[in-house]
């Protein structure tokens, strides 16, 4: 019995008492971790693929434990040109033993509720700055000098006020007043 599993954003292709070495996981040494996006399980000849994953199965592993592995060397250089940088890169590993396979029964892991609470202050952000012209044409009808030709052009425009594309700055400010 095998199945196809996604454990740390990559697949994996588990049995039972087998060690895979995944990215770095938050769980502590010696827990045990229950994995249910399965995506594949064979079972003798029945084969089982997901949509893309099988409801109700799980993989169960246990974390031995958290390691570095070997060491890459990143060698860049560019040929007659006196350019060489050598740089070196060791991933964080976390060993598990896979403890067994459930085809059917297992729960779901309860997933946070934190983005919700984010889109409520994406909404109040935005009637934030839904308020904020209403501010900005307040003040830009008390002072117009501060205004360029173009803003000032614009205004005259929406105003209706004819004319206005030959009109200069203090004449603009005049007809607006």
């Amino acid at each position: 019995m095998y199945a196809i599993v996604e454990i740390a954003g990559q697949q994996f292709k588990v049995a039972k008492d087998q060690k895979v070495y995944v990215h770095r996981l938050q769980d502590e040494e010696g827990s045990k971790v229950t994995f249910d996006n399965v995506l594949l399980l064979e079972d003798g000849s029945n084969i089982t693929i997901g949509a893309p994953a099988i409801d109700g199965a799980a993989v169960e592993a246990k974390v031995i434990k958290h390691l570095k592995g070997d060491k890459v060397i990143v060698f860049k250089k560019k040929r007659r040109k006196g350019y060489k940088k050598k740089n070196g890169h060791r991933q964080y590993l976390t060993e598990l033993v896979i403890e067994g396979i459930i085809a059917s029964g297992a729960k779901k892991s309860e997933k946070k509720a934190e983005p919700k609470k984010e889109a409520k202050p994406a909404a109040k952000k935005a009637e934030v700055k839904a308020e904020a012209p209403k501010k900005v044409e307040a003040k830009a009808t008390v002072d117009l000098s501060k205004n360029t030709v173009a803003e000032l052009r614009e205004m005259a425009k929406a105003k209706g006020v004819e004319g206005y594309s030959s009109m200069k700055k203090a004449e603009l400010i005049a007809a607006l007043s």
